[in-house]
């Protein structure tokens, strides 16, 4: 699993531009499912039937973004340097010195203008990407272009931390999980969803197609272990993070409840999420057509939206094995 979440976290597919990242899980989905299709939003929609004989079978949506944060060039100026915005929420204090890569290959670093306050954290506005170019004329790169953040896979043994982990790691669970998946009573849509970090867009427009019966979504939350972090009880290597409320939504109880009994009677760890800020694909799927009851899967990460984030290994396979247990039997809610 780890190369194949190597491969997934190097992957270049900021918000809106899913297609190479698309290729990569489409390639392992394809010979799991019964059927795969891509919808007009780009979302990855793979089903996975009930198993014949399989009486009132749930319609369960399973949603994993595929996108990742980025930046976007504003302004060429004259000298070559790039001016930018963000795509999805980033922080403007994990910037400066950090590479990006286009999506024509160019690389570059980040720079930041003079400052007479060093110690304060400063703008977007204030920054540029410098690719080495000497005028605008010879610059590779032109307004409208995007980039990705650029930083090697690093395998710390348990720990493994990479860019775009947010939320390539939730579409490695949701591929591991169906790998595993040997058969279902249910009717079962694992969403590889766009645009999630721009909106959840991806989420909405599938769920509406789909029309599910309840669901939920895979996705990184944030984490309460490191120097200084308080005030959130969740930590990394304590299991799966079952959500109770985000910023952006309420789960629905009995998901909850679901998700908890499954994982007690599975003996698999888990933890009881409460986010303040923040939210998820589930919110999008809740909202369509007269409601759908969902909740969330969330796999604790530390320095979420920066270019070095970081999992722990068995949080990530007892994701997995949550999913399964969940998806094998029987749910009435």
């Amino acid at each position: 699993m780890k190369q194949l979440l190597k491969t997934l976290t190097e992957t270049f597919s900021p918000s809106g531009y899913e297609d190479e990242i698309r290729k990569v899980i489409t390639k392992e989905v394809k010979a799991l499912a019964d059927e795969v299709r891509v919808d007009a939003l780009g979302n990855l929609i793979v089903r996975k039937k009930p198993s014949i004989g399989s009486k009132d079978a749930r319609r369960i949506m399973i949603a994993a973004h595929m996108d990742e944060i980025g930046v976007m060039v504003t302004h060429v100026d004259e000298n070559g340097f790039v001016r930018f915005t963000s795509i999805g929420g980033v922080y403007s204090r994990t910037l400066v010195g950090g590479h990006v890569r286009f999506a024509n290959g160019i690389s570059g670093v980040i720079g930041l203008e003079p400052t007479n306050a060093p110690n304060e954290i400063p703008p977007i506005s204030k920054m540029f990407i410098d690719v080495g170019a000497i005028s605008k004329k010879t610059c590779p790169v032109k307004t409208g272009d995007v980039a990705s953040f650029e930083r090697t896979f690093l395998d710390l043994g348990d720990r493994v931390v990479a860019k775009s982990m947010d939320d390539r790691i939730g579409c490695l669970v949701a591929i591991e999980a169906l790998r595993a998946l040997k058969s279902t009573p249910h009717d079962v849509y694992f969403v590889f969803t766009t645009q999630e970090e721009v909106g959840t867009h991806g989420a909405q427009t599938s769920a509406f197609g789909i029309n599910p019966d309840l669901g939920f979504s895979i996705d990184v939350t944030g984490w309460g272990d490191t120097p200084g972090q308080r005030d959130f009880d969740v930590a990394l290597g304590k299991g799966p993070a079952i959500k109770i409320r985000d910023g952006g939504m309420l789960s629905d109880a009995r998901i909850v409840d679901w998700m908890i009994r499954t994982a007690e009677k599975a003996k698999l760890p888990y933890q009881r999420e409460v986010l303040l800020g923040g939210t998820t694909d589930a919110r999008a799927m809740q909202l369509v057509h007269g409601g759908v009851p969902v909740g969330c899967i969330s796999i604790p990460c530390r320095y979420v939206h920066t270019p070095s984030e970081m999992v722990d290994f068995n949080d990530v396979k007892n994701s997995v094995k949550l999913i399964v247990s969940m998806l094998s039997n029987p749910v009435s809610i």
